[in-house]
Formats: C-alpha cells, sequence, structure tokens
C-alpha cells in the first residue's frame, strides 16, 4: 500500500499530528467539538479525571473519563476551514498509521458530538433553548473540493433549497444528514431542524455594517424555506463540514446549538455562557451513555 508523504500528513517531532498535536492512544473515540479554546476546560471540568491536555494554535485538547466513559473535547476555531483541519486530521488519528504512513485495514468510527451556539431562524425557537441539526445544509463551499455522495432526500432538499432561495448565484450548496444512530438520542429538550453553515458571521448571515450584502432577502428566504416536514431552524458556521466530512469519512456526527440569537424577534441571550452550560450538562448527560 503507497505510503502517505509527509506533506501531505505532517507529523511532528513527538509523533503527533501537526495542526492538533495529538498521538493517537491521546485521543478516544468519543469526541466532544466546541468552537472556542476556553470552553475546552468548560466541558473537561465536569470530566472525573483527565489524561491528556495539548494545545496548537486555537486547538486545545482534553482527554478524560465520565465514569468509565473515554471523551475527548476539541476545540476547532470558528469556521468550515478549521473544520477541515480537524476532522481530517482527527480521522487520520485512528486510521491511519503514523509508523507506515499507510491507511489501516480496519477502520474505526468515532462519535462526533459538536457543542456550540447558534442564531435561530425561526420565532418560536427562543433564545436559550436547544436545536440539534437533522442536517447541515453548506453555504460554504468546503465539500464541493471532496469527491462525495448524497442520498435521494438530501439531493431533493438542496434542489429545493436553491430553487427556492436562488443562492446558487453566490455559491452552490451542499447537504448532509446527521447520524441516524446519534440523532435518535437527542429527543427530549431539542428542537430538530436544518441547520445551514455560513462561510462568515457579517454579510454571509445576513448581517448589515457598512456594507449592502448581494442577496438582501437571505434570512426571510431561509426562514420562509420547507421541504416535506424539514425546515431550516438555525444557522452558524460548522455544521455542515462536520457532517460533510464526518459522514463521507464513516463517523458518526451529530451537531447540537444552544440559541443565543433569535434573528426573528431580534433578541440575544441576556447569559449566553449559562445557556451554553446548560447544553454541556445534558450532552454529556447523553454522550456518557452511549455504547
Amino acid at each position: 500500500m503507497k505510503s502517505i508523504a509527509a506533506s501531505e500528513l505532517i507529523i511532528n517531532n513527538r509523533g503527533a499530528v501537526y495542526h492538533l498535536n495529538c498521538r493517537p492512544e491521546e485521543l478516544a473515540h468519543t469526541i466532544i467539538t466546541v468552537g472556542d479554546p476556553d470552553r475546552v476546560k468548560e466541558v473537561s471540568k465536569h470530566f472525573d479525571s483527565i489524561e491528556f491536555k495539548n494545545n496548537h494554535r486555537e486547538f486545545v485538547t482534553h482527554t478524560g473519563l465520565i465514569g468509565s466513559k473515554r471523551i475527548t473535547v476539541v476545540s476547532t476555531g470558528i469556521g468550515p476551514d478549521n473544520i477541515d483541519i480537524v476532522l481530517n486530521e482527527l480521522d487520520a488519528l485512528v486510521n491511519i498509521d503514523f509508523e507506515t504512513r499507510t491507511i489501516k485495514e480496519n477502520l474505526t468510527q468515532l462519535n462526533i458530538i459538536r457543542v456550540g451556539t447558534s442564531g435561530s431562524l425561526q420565532e418560536e425557537i427562543p433564545v436559550d433553548s436547544f436545536v440539534v441539526s437533522t442536517h447541515g445544509l453548506g453555504l460554504d463551499n468546503l465539500m464541493n473540493f471532496y469527491r462525495h455522495s448524497n442520498n435521494d432526500e438530501e439531493l431533493q432538499i438542496k434542489q429545493s433549497f436553491v430553487t427556492h432561495t436562488q443562492i446558487d448565484a453566490l455559491t452552490q450548496p451542499y447537504i448532509f444528514g446527521a447520524s441516524p444512530a446519534l440523532l435518535k438520542e437527542f429527543v427530549k429538550d431539542f428542537h430538530h431542524g436544518i441547520t445551514v453553515t455560513c462561510p462568515g458571521f457579517y454579510g454571509p448571515q445576513g448581517r448589515v455594517l457598512r456594507l449592502g450584502l448581494a442577496q438582501p432577502n437571505l434570512i426571510d428566504s431561509l426562514t420562509s424555506f420547507a421541504f416535506g416536514n424539514h425546515r431550516i431552524s438555525n444557522f452558524e458556521m460548522e455544521t455542515s463540514a462536520i457532517y460533510g466530512l464526518g459522514k463521507t469519512l464513516g463517523h458518526h456526527c451529530i451537531s447540537l446549538s444552544a440559541i443565543v440569537a433569535n434573528r426573528i424577534s431580534k433578541e440575544f441571550s441576556k447569559d449566553g455562557n449559562a445557556a451554553v452550560e446548560n447544553l454541556i450538562v445534558k450532552a454529556l448527560e447523553i454522550v456518557g451513555s452511549l455504547k
């Protein structure tokens, strides 16, 4: 089997993958991703013990135990470009032999759970509530650089979305569903819906400061979109990339969001940190029970 060149998979002098600065033995097979590096310790403070702490740039990683359940929490930073780094390196840590630089014959499936913040696009999904993403719909273009396939429902939702929004004048959207095995675990206390992932915080999310927008009715077109029972519940900056790369690489992914802003009612959470802490506790309760 052909080995992967040093320029393609960068391994540092301690045998760790370059950006995450983690070695294979330092990674659990259940992984929580958070955007903010400072949020890693807000998750790991709930661990019964911590085995490893690593950091490099915006990527902070803690691995430890809750009971007998081994969990890694890693910060991704903001945006789908960082998800490209994190998901590929997480996969490399379990599915590439670092000694031979070859892909392992028996592949490992990770459980990857995003815990983050988001803005609601439906008035009835209030601030401080929780959303689990049934699908990640990307406006960011990342997965268009990779060979991938979709099921019929995903293709139909994407085509209906393009027709409804005319968004293809700006970008070529892509869509991937959540892991069914994980989605069924997050029912009680969660709103369900399609999450749109944007490549920026201001214009790509319809915010106007000094620059006008190429598509000024973006928020309205997202809010009004429906396909059967599916509608767009929220938007943020990582979910579609996690779902796309995760599913294509063979992992189980789910994205959980604390709603800190409602873009329809124009409200913002009075205590976003408390909302995130509540989501972390809820997520760990469920994740700790996963087989």
